[in-house]
């Protein structure tokens, strides 16, 4: 009786700030984190493209921290440093879930309409969700019934330097998303998680609703010893490939589809797909 009366109230809660949300006039209060750094270049493409249209609120890690899962820094205190003088951009000591919640909690003055989480440097496909601390910046503000969406770019990591990552690519694609008001369109307790090919706009051949696949991972682990003999290990987790299943989100962005993907949090069946797929066929 407790749980159903405590999800009762959250869904009063959640549906108050969808309704109370800045849609109509285009203007949306933004909170934007990543787990790449707050230096990085897929958050700062991401930032400009936004901001353009909305009013938009950085808080990012200081330093990387990818592969960092959902972890809060109850045990060490957090410093925050304002990274510009003319914009809302702070970066903060912490991890991606700590910097969603000193966003929402502390540095911002109003609770923000939605949270994004990206652009990632790299896929967050199949089982990459439960590792990425760019999904746990997002999945912090569903906990806190804020609706939130990660995007990724899927890029080669050994590619050539001289050939920039096309996050703008990326950064359009939630800024169209944004045009068609979609915060109606995540239920409660969903993490809307976006995949983007490496590719130029006009070579993306569409946009797909997917569900998560499964990537295959190396299972090296490399022994080495300091100069004290002492030994240590390093981790190989070397991409190996992912299983062809139709209607995945690995093998939707493979054939160069962007992957949207409803990813509930509770376990529960996925809600309003009928409506996503209608949307889907717009962009």
């Amino acid at each position: 009786m407790l749980i159903s009366s405590f999800l009762a109230n959250r869904s009063i809660i959640y549906e108050n700030i969808i309704s109370k949300s800045r849609t109509k006039d285009r203007l949306m209060r933004i909170l934007i984190s990543n787990d790449d750094g707050v230096y990085a270049p897929g958050i700062n493409t991401l930032y400009k493209t936004l901001a353009k249209e909305h009013e938009v609120f950085v808080v990012a890690p200081l330093e990387e921290r990818s592969t960092t899962g959902h972890t809060l820094s109850l045990d060490n205190p957090l410093r925050v440093t304002k990274i510009s003088d003319d914009e809302d951009i702070f970066g903060c000591s912490g991890f991606p879930a700590d910097c969603t919640l000193m966003g929402i909690a502390h540095l911002m003055q109003e609770r923000p309409d939605i949270v994004i989480s990206g652009i990632n440097r790299g896929a967050n496909l199949g089982q990459d969700i439960y590792y990425s601390g760019t999904m746990a910046a997002a999945r912090e503000a569903v906990f806190r019934n804020i609706p939130a969406i990660a995007v990724s770019t899927v890029c080669d990591f050994k590619k050539n330097p001289e050939h920039p990552i096309h996050y703008s690519s990326a950064a359009h694609f939630i800024l169209n998303l944004l045009r068609k008001d979609i915060l109606k369109l995540i239920p409660q307790d969903h993490v809307l998680n976006v995949n983007v090919p490496d590719v130029a706009e006009e070579d993306i051949k569409g946009t797909k609703l997917t569900e998560l696949g499964m990537r295959w991972y190396s299972e090296e682990i490399a022994p080495r010893k300091d100069f004290r003999g002492r030994e240590y290990f390093w981790i190989g987790g070397v991409y190996k490939g992912h299983c062809a299943t139709e209607g995945s989100d690995c093998v939707a962005v493979d054939n160069n589809y962007v992957s949207v993907s409803l990813l509930n949090l509770l376990g529960r069946p996925a809600e309003k797909l009928a409506q996503w797929n209608e949307l889907i066929k717009e962009l």
